[in-house]
C-alpha cells in the first residue's frame, strides 16, 4: 500500500465529516462504505485520505477526471485565467467562450452539429436540449429509455426512467417510456428488437405529438448498457418519418470515455441535438449542448446562463481538449478498455457470481448475480468495501444496485489495471466466502 505526504498536517476526520454532514446536509446525501474515508488530496490517478493513504481511483468521480486529478497541465490553465479574468456573463464580450464553441465544431462534434449553448451541469444541458425540441418542433411530448438518467431538474427528472431517481411525486406527464434494448431474461438481440417494435407501436399511435427522444448512448446509472450496433440507426430512421429530434445524452460517455470522442460515434448516427458535461471540465463545472444551424434558430428567444461559459470554465476546457488530443486519450481509452474487459471476463470464468461483462472503452460493468436477488446489492457493497481497504475505489449501478462500475481517468497506468484485477479476484473469493457463513456487509449507496 503506498501512502503520500499530505499538504496539510491535520484534519477534522471522517467521523466529524459525517456528523456535520447529518447536521448541514439534507437527508437525501448518502456516501459510499461502512468506513468511509475523508478524501483530501487527487495527483492523476490516485486519491488521497486524512491519513496519507493513497487510493487508486476507478471510478473518476463517475467520468468526470477522465485527464486525472489536479492535472498540472489543465489546472495551469486554469489558474492563469483565474487570475486573469474570473467571470463576466454572456452579456459581454470574452475570447475563451467562443474559442471553446469553435473548437468543438471543428473538431469533436458530430455531424453537423455546430452551435453551442453553454450551461454548468449535465441537468442543465439535458434540460435546455428538451425546451430547444420542444421550440423548434413546436410540440411537448418526450420520448425516453426506461432505466435512462438524464438529471434532477424538472423536465430531465420527468424523462428519467430509473425510479430511485425519479424524486418528484409531480413529473411532467408528456414522457412515454420505451422499454431499453436490454433484458437480463433475453438476448441482447431480442431485446433489442422489442424495443423497436413498441416504439413503432407508440409512433403509429402518436408519432406526431413528440418533440424529441432522449437517449444514453450507453447508460451508465442503469448498469452500463450497450445495444447492437444497429439500433440507433434503426431509432434515427425511426424518428425521423415523425419529424422528431434525437437527443444524444453524452454526459457519462463524451470526450473519449467509450474510445470515440462520443459514444455515438460506434453507431454511426448523428443525433440532432448533443449534451455535454462532466469530462469536459475535469472537474470544473460546465455543460453544454450543441445542435445544427438550422435547429439553433428556433431558439431565438432571450436566454442566457450566469456561468456559463465562463471564462475559467471555457479555457479549462480547452486546456481539456488538448491535453485528450496530446495524449490521445480517446485511443488509449480504446486500448485500455479491452484490457479492462478482457480481465474481467477472465475473473467470470473464475467467479460465477459474475453474471455478464459490458461496455465500451473504459466504461466497463460487470454484473453481480448470486442467485439470490435480495443478496446481490449487499455482496456489490462488500466487494466494494474490501476494495476500498485495499486501496482501490470502484462505483456501482445498475438497477438493484450489483454492478461494479469501473470508468477510471483515461490516464490510468496499464500496470494498474492488472493489479486491481488481480485484487479483484482475492476479493471476490473472499466474498463467496462471507456470503457463506455470514452474507456480505451492507454498505451505503450513491
Amino acid at each position: 500500500m503506498t501512502s503520500v505526504t499530505i499538504k496539510q498536517p491535520t484534519y477534522i476526520g471522517p467521523e466529524n465529516v459525517l456528523e456535520k454532514r447529518k447536521q448541514y446536509f439534507f437527508p437525501c446525501t448518502h456516501h459510499f462504505y461502512q468506513d468511509p474515508p475523508q478524501i483530501v488530496q487527487g495527483s492523476m490517478h490516485q486519491l488521497i485520505d486524512h491519513t496519507g493513504k493513497a487510493y487508486t481511483d476507478f471510478f473518476a468521480g463517475v467520468s468526470v477526471v477522465a485527464c486525472g486529478h489536479c492535472n498540472e497541465h489543465i489546472t495551469a490553465k486554469t489558474i492563469e485565467q483565474l487570475t486573469t479574468l474570473q467571470h463576466t456573463t454572456t452579456i459581454y464580450l470574452t475570447e475563451p467562450m467562443v474559442q471553446l464553441a469553435e473548437r468543438l465544431a471543428y473538431e469533436c462534434l458530430p455531424g453537423e452539429l455546430k452551435r453551442t449553448f453553454f450551461c454548468n451541469s449535465g441537468s442543465e444541458a439535458n434540460e435546455g436540449a428538451l425546451l430547444l425540441a420542444r421550440l423548434h418542433t413546436k410540440r411537448k411530448d418526450f420520448l425516453a429509455l426506461e432505466y435512462g438518467l438524464h438529471g434532477r431538474t424538472f423536465l430531465t427528472m420527468g424523462v428519467t426512467g430509473m425510479p430511485m431517481w425519479r424524486t418528484d411525486d409531480y413529473l411532467d406527464p408528456h414522457v412515454t417510456f420505451i422499454p431499453r434494448p436490454y433484458d437480463e431474461e433475453m438476448d441482447t438481440e431480442d431485446a433489442a428488437h422489442r424495443s423497436i417494435e413498441a416504439l413503432r407501436q407508440v409512433l403509429a399511435e402518436k408519432g406526431n405529438t413528440f418533440a424529441a427522444m432522449i437517449v444514453e448512448p450507453i447508460q451508465g446509472n442503469g448498469g452500463m448498457i450497450v445495444p447492437p450496433d444497429w439500433y440507433f440507426r434503426e431509432i434515427k430512421t425511426l424518428l425521423a418519418e415523425y419529424g422528431i429530434l434525437l437527443i444524444a445524452d453524452e454526459i457519462q460517455t463524451g470526450f473519449g470515455r467509450t474510445g470515440r470522442m462520443f459514444a455515438m460515434d460506434h453507431y454511426e448516427v448523428a443525433p440532432d441535438i448533443i449534451t455535454m458535461a462532466k469530462a469536459l471540465g475535469n472537474g470544473v463545472p460546465i455543460g453544454a449542448f450543441a445542435t445544427t444551424d438550422a435547429i439553433a434558430a428556433s431558439f431565438n428567444r432571450p436566454s442566457a446562463s450566469t456561468f456559463g461559459g465562463n471564462p475559467v470554465s471555457a479555457a479549462t476546457a480547452m486546456a481539456v481538449l488538448d491535453y485528450i488530443e496530446q495524449e490521445q486519450l480517446v485511443a488509449r481509452s480504446a486500448e485500455l478498455g479491452s484490457q479492462l474487459k478482457d480481465g474481467l471476463r477472465a475473473l467470470q470464468v473464475k467467479h460465477s457470481v459474475i453474471a455478464d461483462v459490458r461496455g465500451k472503452g473504459l466504461m466497463v460493468g460487470a454484473e453481480l448475480n448470486t442467485g439470490e436477488a435480495s443478496l446481490n446489492a449487499a455482496l456489490t457493497d462488500y466487494v466494494l468495501e474490501n476494495m476500498k481497504d485495499r486501496g482501490y475505489l470502484i462505483g456501482k449501478n445498475g438497477v438493484g444496485r450489483n454492478v461494479l462500475a469501473f470508468q477510471p481517468p483515461l490516464i490510468m497506468p496499464e500496470d494498474e489495471i492488472h493489479v486491481m484485477l488481480s485484487i479483484l479476484d482475492e476479493v471476490l473469493s473472499e466474498a463467496v466466502y462471507a456470503d457463506e457463513e455470514r452474507g456480505p456487509k451492507d454498505g451505503h449507496d450513491s
